[in-house]
């Protein structure tokens, strides 16, 4: 058996390893699977090196990668090298600083309810009198609330990917090139019919529209657009003058699907439910690629980090690109 059939090979066990421990690692697999072929590529022989490693992980990117990148990289790759460690007692475990420390996530800011009721009650204010727009982006921002969705995932619904009567958004394409399915709570299926009773007022339905329409101009009817929901979003909310209490400069729209994520872990918690058994369910509906940005909800969570601090740290090490 070739070097590079037996790497590939270990790299088969290790991620199907992972996956049974509740992973999922889509993105794992073309990760390793890069690092075997360019050790088949350098015709490497014998134990695998520190060295080869770090060429490799500087050279991933075709060498345009940055400090933050390596690092990650590095973290990623090191933890699969110490798992052959244990079937290659050879193999080489390099220092895990290397490339310094991996970039930390910064803290989000958790919405409190009367925020979100404040937020709504803006959006309901937006001109001109008599359009659709206070009613679509009150519906935007309170069905990212109260289901976790991205941006991205409720502006891109269509109307026929909003199931009413069975209580489920169907999301399409996300992310990660994968569809599911969200189950949303009455309250939720109040609302959303009500805007799709607001909207015939101006536009007759059909099943390709999209669900959440614009109101400018020529464009009644088509899609909101990213970037015009963030500078609606920012502007309500200076206007609110809320007290940030996350890291990064001023609370964000993708902040309220990191409030959603944190107050479903409360509730498990408060009905004494155990965490890590609802984490990969949790990990589902948010669509998350992998179980390690699932948990990474828990730094939301003081009182459950505290409960689960073992198994975050082992996630961590297996940290990717930002899905959160």
């Amino acid at each position: 058996m070739s070097r590079r059939r037996s790497l590939q090979a270990r790299i088969d066990d290790y991620l199907a390893e992972r996956r049974r421990q509740g992973f999922r690692l889509r993105s794992g697999d073309a990760f390793l699977s890069r690092f075997a072929r360019f050790v088949a590529a350098k015709r490497h022989r014998g134990p695998l090196t520190a060295e080869l490693m770090a060429e490799w992980v500087r050279t991933a990117k075709d060498g345009n990668g940055d400090a933050g990148t390596w690092a990650r990289s590095w973290g990623r790759l090191r933890h699969f090298i110490c798992y052959l460690q244990q079937f290659e007692p050879d193999t080489e475990v390099p220092e895990a600083s290397l490339f310094g420390p991996e970039p930390g996530r910064v803290a989000p800011h958790i919405y409190h309810d009367d925020e979100i009721v404040e937020l709504l009650a803006a959006a309901r204010t937006l001109g001109p009198t008599g359009s659709i727009r206070p009613f679509t982006y009150e519906t935007l921002f309170g069905l990212m609330a109260s289901t976790g969705l991205r941006v991205s995932e409720a502006i891109h619904l269509r109307d026929a990917d909003v199931d009413l009567k069975r209580g489920m958004l169907t999301i399409r394409q996300t992310k990660f090139a994968k569809s599911r399915q969200v189950p949303i709570h009455p309250s939720t299926v109040k609302a959303l019919a009500c805007y799709r009773k607001q909207r015939e007022r101006h536009l007759p339905t059909t099943a390709g529209m999209p669900f959440l329409i614009s109101s400018r101009g020529r464009r009644l009817g088509f899609p909101l657009g990213e970037r015009q929901a963030h500078r609606i979003f920012t502007g309500l909310r200076d206007s609110l003058g809320w007290i940030n209490r996350g890291g990064h400069e001023a609370p964000r729209l993708h902040d309220l699907r990191h409030t959603f994520a944190v107050r479903r872990l409360m509730r498990w918690y408060a009905d004494g439910a155990e965490i890590d058994q609802k984490m990969l369910a949790l990990s589902t509906y948010m669509g998350h690629a992998e179980i390690f940005y699932t948990y990474w909800y828990l730094t939301g969570v003081p009182e459950l980090m505290a409960i689960t601090a073992g198994r975050f740290e082992q996630f961590a090490d297996l940290a990717g690109d930002d899905d959160a």
